[in-house]
């Protein structure tokens, strides 16, 4: 199953959900109270369910889905006017208010399709391109979500895989 994390402003909210996954079988990775945090933790965790209860002041959702979209599913829950103002068409929106049951289908829906989504890749594949992100970061200066994307975008412009072209990078001939 998928690494959950809960991102929200409110505790209450934030053990209310824990403690509502929890009991239908969920394991909750972690709860983050900020962007900064909730962004931490993603890279920490590398995939998974990220569930958005409201907005973050330092993180919009469009972004969020935007940096780490190949590595995570977005359930973003709140009012109809925030669930409106996101743009991003691969998030996944339940409006409040919502009930345990919509709540509980919402996320093993997510996690299905995460498990399903994610790129098969072995331990040496990964570790290349993690090794690729680090030398795009040093060489140009890019932050860890800005090389991952940037190594995703050429892979797909180019019709690769992204492990290929990490690896032309770490042999000196990409980047």
């Amino acid at each position: 199953m998928a690494r959950i994390v809960i991102a929200s402003v409110s505790e209450t909210s934030r053990e209310q959900l824990s403690r509502l996954l929890s009991s239908s079988g969920f394991a909750v990775f972690r709860c983050c109270a900020s962007g900064s945090e909730l962004r931490r933790t993603i890279n920490e965790c590398d995939d998974g369910v990220v569930i958005l209860l409201g907005c973050l002041p330092d993180c919009k959702t469009d972004e969020l889905q935007w940096d780490y979209g190949d590595r995570i599913q977005i359930l973003l829950i709140g009012k109809p006017a925030l669930l409106e103002s996101c743009e991003a068409p691969e998030i996944f929106r339940l409006a409040l208010p919502a009930s345990s049951q919509a709540v509980i289908g919402a996320v093993s829906m997510l996690g299905q399709l995460h498990q399903m989504r994610l790129p098969k890749r072995i331990g040496s594949e990964k570790q290349t391109v993690e090794q690729a992100k680090r030398l795009l970061m040093r060489r140009q200066g890019l932050t860890e979500p800005e090389a991952h994307r940037a190594l995703q975008q050429y892979a797909m412009n180019h019709g690769v895989r992204m492990a290929e072209y990490a690896a032309q990078i770490v042999k000196g001939d990409g980047g």
